[in-house]
């Protein structure tokens, strides 16, 4: 086996630098329909050397706790989707022959393999061995037509075809299945990078998908006309807002004797000349514009170091918008104010129309409600914010986008 896998490397290393700009259409769409067989093939064989050195047990005899956590180091894979090969590798072996045969046939792909042995062991466990079967071949040849998203959907109404006495009984139990599924594979995994920004990857399972969709997609809609982001980046934004919410709220558990909180040191003179940056408690760097603009709305604790750092007294905790003025600034501006943006006042920040830190005072008169995109846009554009003559805010657009610079409002909120 290892020589025929040898002359097969050779072959499809061949393929690698094939000229396919010279293939005509027809030989492309059949090249891609043979590599793709090909691949399916490969992954009939991976399975069944998995199984074996499974059964073996060469992974516990080689100092590892399983065969998933050996073959995440052998083969440099996550842990799920080792587990999800052992698995399927198992299942295989054990009461799918004909769908290991479909498999190594290039018929269907390692996913629809995944969905098919799933919904074939549920069907045995449900009807029977021969229901199974007869599930395997109806399968099969719907794999034939629908991705393996469309096959699992068809999977949970399959004895409709092969047992219809026991159909519903085996949707219950294709259900159940699925949750014992959604459940063993949540995970969330969040890789610092060297730059301190966050990649996140996982699974969520149905219920938490559901909590989060309904929590994210109404903030990742456009905030307006010049609203430029990418749906990926206003989704950032978006949970970057309900992290913000979160915290605002007293039902977060403690964390180290304090409540749920971002902590960011910089020193007075460096925030009042915009030079210094600030740093996180978790040791990375912020710019000092990014520290500015969080200190629009947050509490700050004075405190007065010496020459080597070492705190000597630690005062109270300022908070900059109290209570009641922000009470005063929702019942004002209703969300936030920025021209045609629709945010309620729950995901808005409040900011300081003359930086606190510069001199400005903290009242009505110095503050506007800003949702998390245009607080950020407004610190980092030309754009500037006062109160009219009648108390209420109007923002004043750059001379590149607007020549007069005529004063804009918010005409989404509903004012008395």
């Amino acid at each position: 086996m290892v020589e025929e896998l040898a002359q097969a490397d050779d072959a499809v290393a061949a393929c690698v630098d094939a000229a396919t700009w010279a293939l005509t259409e027809h030989d492309l769409i059949a090249a891609l329909d043979a590599a793709h067989r090909l691949e399916q093939r490969l992954a009939a064989v991976k399975l069944a050397l998995i199984r074996e050195l499974d059964g073996r047990g060469t992974a516990t005899a080689q100092g590892a706790s399983s065969t998933a956590v050996w073959l995440r180091e052998r083969l440099r894979l996550t842990i799920p989707a080792a587990r999800r090969l052992v698995d399927l590798a198992t299942a295989l072996d054990t009461g799918n022959p004909g769908v290991r045969q479909a498999l190594a046939d290039g018929q269907i792909s390692l996913d629809q393999a995944r969905v098919i042995a799933s919904t074939v062991n549920t069907v045995q466990t449900t009807a029977g061995p021969e229901a199974a079967d007869k599930a395997v071949g109806v399968l099969t040849d719907w794999a034939g037509q629908f991705d393996p998203t469309h096959l699992r959907t068809l999977g949970t109404r399959i004895l409709d075809h092969v047992a219809p006495d026991l159909a519903d009984a085996a949707a219950r139990a294709a259900l159940e299945a699925d949750a014992r599924r959604a459940t063993r594979d949540r995970h969330l995994t969040l890789s610092e990078q060297t730059d301190g920004r966050l990649r996140l990857t996982g699974i969520l399972d149905t219920e938490t998908a559901g909590l989060f969709r309904a929590a994210i997609d109404p903030l990742s809609t456009p905030s307006g006309a010049d609203d430029s982001r990418s749906a990926g980046q206003r989704r950032h934004d978006a949970l970057a807002d309900i992290c913000r919410l979160a915290l605002r709220t007293s039902e977060l558990p403690e964390h180290g004797g304090d409540p749920a909180q971002i902590v960011v040191t910089a020193t007075y003179d460096e925030l009042t000349r915009q030079l210094g940056a600030g740093t996180l408690d978790t040791g990375l760097h912020l710019t000092p514009e990014t520290v500015r603009r969080l200190a629009c709305d947050a509490t700050v604790l004075p405190a007065v170091l010496s020459s080597t750092g070492q705190p000597l007294d630690v005062g109270r905790q300022r908070r900059l918008i109290s209570g009641p003025l922000r009470r005063a600034l929702v019942l004002r501006d209703r969300g936030c104010a920025f021209p045609g943006c629709d945010r309620p006042p729950r995901w808005c920040h409040a900011h300081h129309i003359h930086h606190w830190a510069d001199g400005g005072t903290t009242n009505l008169d110095n503050s506007v409600l800003l949702c998390g995109h245009h607080h950020r846009h407004l610190h980092h554009s030309d754009w500037t914010v006062r109160l009219a003559g009648d108390g209420h805010p109007e923002f004043v657009p750059p001379a590149w986008l607007d020549p007069e610079q005529l004063p804009r409002r918010n005409h989404y909120h509903r004012r008395t």
